[in-house]
């Protein structure tokens, strides 16, 4: 059987340290055996790596990595919450999804494939997640995508 830091590895994927927070509020949260993973930005080496609006500033294609590097950072709070132990997640849950842009811009479940992609990838289908994916005109400094999470664990 193949461990989830194996089929990381096999992603090219190393996660980083759990990004911090930006105000009063934990990154993560427990209940009974559901971790809730706070709102993550598109940050890599602690900096921001995809500002602005996608469809206007940023393409699809650019939306979408935001999105995926928001799923990195989320599996990175979740390897922490999991003690280091990823096998442990039983399902991914959910993701909230929120993509600065236009009030005309149509493709946000596009742009979240990105994330839930990768949810799959790494998890196979218990990365499989009910969703959603919603529009909005600013996030937290400029970010482009910021995306939420809930997983249920072992």
């Amino acid at each position: 059987m193949t461990t989830i830091q194996q089929k990381l590895e096999s992603l090219g994927i190393n996660l980083p340290p759990p990004p911090q927070t930006l105000a009063n509020y934990v990154p993560y949260t427990t209940a009974g055996n559901m971790v809730i993973i706070s709102g993550q930005l598109p940050t890599k080496d602690g900096q921001l790596a995809f500002m602005g609006r996608v469809g206007h500033d940023l393409s699809l294609e650019e939306g979408q990595a935001a999105a995926r590097l928001c799923a990195i950072n989320i599996i990175a709070q979740l390897n922490t919450a999991c003690d280091g132990n990823l096998n442990r997640v039983k399902q991914c849950l959910r993701l909230g999804g929120f993509v600065n842009c236009e009030s005309n811009y149509r493709d946000q479940p596009k742009v979240i494939n990105g994330a839930s992609d990768l949810m799959v990838e790494v998890f196979g289908e218990k990365g499989r997640h009910a969703r959603a994916a919603v529009g909005v005109n600013a996030l937290p400094l400029g970010a482009a995508v910021e995306i939420e999470a809930l997983f249920l664990i072992e």
